[in-house]
């Protein structure tokens, strides 16, 4: 009963970890180190023309990166049974998968 009891609490104890670090959100971006130029008052800062974030900075990466698979499993030297086309036509979709997405705001 007792070695039952230390299974059940293990197993809830893994999945409770599991699952905390599934939903617990990712830590925001790190601000760089106050430099000579941030530590000056708003007032006496230069005024310097902010750059546009393009939208959706991780579809771009994610759509970039799936093109760059792509390219390697086109250059592979074996068919893999057939797996390779279906993986490349799966990225395809993928890919216009995302650049659906990129229409949205």
């Amino acid at each position: 009963m007792k070695m039952k009891n230390a299974i059940v609490f293990a197993a809830l104890t893994l999945a409770f970890a599991l699952g905390f670090s599934v939903v617990a959100p990712a830590a925001p971006n790190a601000k760089p180190a106050a430099t000579a130029a941030n530590s000056l008052p708003a007032a006496s800062q230069p005024t310097a023309a902010a750059e546009p974030v393009p939208p959706h900075p991780e579809i771009r990466d994610a759509i970039e990166s799936l093109r760059r698979a792509k390219a390697h499993m086109l250059s592979a030297a074996d068919d893999y049974h057939g797996h390779r086309e279906d993986a490349i036509r799966a990225t395809d979709e993928a890919i216009r998968q995302l650049e659906i997405c990129m229409k949205f705001e």
